[in-house]
């Protein structure tokens, strides 16, 4: 959206508020579809999860080819934001939360460094299509090329993807499985006697998941974390297009950032595998945050690239650690239904931020009061992720005990 927003801008002459606002319906859209994806994905599997985001999120870019107005952009970035939903995050961190455990942050940090690579080459070679000032390729072609591409791609890609270790005899991390099944002694719980079996500590259920502190601040945390992002990536080009900056520098920010996230997926990844992943976050969601403030100062290269660094790092780094604290707090039977649903508060927070940000400038003529104000929840949310302990899932037995003692 970075680059696509300075070509429509060009085009279509809508206002900052307006294009903000298509984040807004994506974020509403994900809002509500969070809890669904989760529950779809522990259902039906990551693989068939994929196919089916690939194929709406193709079909997103061909209607996006054909934008005439804004409500056909509307319309286009919703399709889009449902196939990006279904196909990409909650679906692909659940199945690495299948097969991995004592490495599950640095699996995470290896898959999510793979997509950055891709935007790495992507943005810049979109950039240079849709540059608004040469007679290249035009932001609808290259939209058009982009949904072929995806649904040429989308059944063989998904062929590859496996959802469990155990369909394939396997337990998480590569180990393989006990000679003999282990059969629960009476009165042991049977989630206890399967979690031996597969490899894994006792794991939460949705509604027990929910019921913990550690899920809410978490979630929250996570979305204050998130809140800026939306904002960054729907004005940044706009924001360096009015300190008199052209598309294709903007294009290498955004490369320098993704680049710098790519190797610190990797470090965050292994920085949260050696300390606890909430002070992690905490270092990295601050550093993130600093970056934040830096586009209240775009005037100059320096500064711009700067902030690229420090967003690069923070960002990059925190990515892995969201998921490798869930996984470590809650297990891995209802990994997707818990992640699913604590993106309900991300997504109400993120769909303020790009319209919020469109309204401050047009309003005031800066986004400086904007990205003060994200950048401050930003910091808070490393807060929410530092004070997230670690919860127990307490025993039937325990429970009855104390029911005894109370007389009950």
């Amino acid at each position: 959206m970075t680059v696509w927003a300075v070509a429509l801008e060009r085009q279509f002459g809508w206002n900052r508020t307006q294009m903000g606002f298509a984040m807004t319906l994506a974020r509403i859209e994900g809002g509500m579809l969070g809890p669904i994806e989760g529950y779809l994905t522990d259902r039906i599997g990551t693989r068939r999860m994929v196919l089916i985001g690939l194929l709406i999120g193709g079909s997103g870019f061909l209607l996006f080819s054909r934008v005439q107005n804004i409500w056909m952009f509307y319309l286009a970035y919703i399709v889009m934001a449902l196939g990006q939903g279904f196909a990409s995050w909650v679906p692909m961190m659940t199945m690495l939360n299948h097969w991995f455990s004592r490495r599950r942050a640095i699996a995470v940090g290896w898959s999510n460094a793979g997509g950055r690579f891709g935007a790495l080459l992507l943005v810049p070679a979109i950039a240079w299509a849709i540059d608004p000032d040469q007679d290249r390729l035009g932001w609808q072609l290259t939209a058009l090329i982009i949904g072929i591409f995806i649904l040429a791609v989308a059944f063989p890609l998904t062929r590859l993807i496996r959802n469990r270790p155990q369909e394939y005899g396997l337990l998480p991390d590569g180990a393989a499985p006990a000679p003999r099944p282990v059969v629960a002694a009476p009165g042991r719980r049977s989630a206890e006697a399967k979690a031996e079996t597969e490899g894994t500590d006792v794991d939460f259920t949705l509604s027990q998941a929910l019921r913990t502190p550690a899920f809410w601040l978490i979630s929250f945390g996570h979305g204050c974390t998130t809140i800026p992002l939306p904002a960054i990536w729907v004005h940044l080009g706009l924001l360096l297009g009015d300190a008199g900056f052209q598309v294709q520098t903007t294009a290498w920010v955004v490369a320098t950032y993704t680049g710098l996230a790519m190797v610190f997926q990797l470090v965050g990844g292994y920085v949260g595998s050696k300390i606890p992943v909430r002070l992690g976050l905490l270092v990295f969601t601050t550093i993130q945050a600093g970056a934040v403030v830096l586009l209240t100062s775009p005037d100059s290269l320096t500064m711009i690239f700067l902030f690229a660094v420090l967003l690069g790092i923070g960002w990059g780094g925190r990515n892995p650690m969201t998921v490798t604290i869930r996984g470590e707090y809650f297990g891995r039977a209802s990994f997707g239904s818990i992640l699913g649903f604590s993106t309900l508060p991300m997504n109400i927070m993120m769909l303020l931020s790009a319209p919020f940000a469109g309204y401050i400038r047009d309003t005031t003529g800066t986004y400086d009061i904007a990205f003060v104000v994200l950048a401050a929840v930003n910091f808070i949310g490393g807060i929410l992720f530092f004070i997230a302990k670690k919860p127990s899932l307490r025993r039937p037995e325990a429970r009855r005990a104390e029911a005894v003692e109370r007389g009950t």
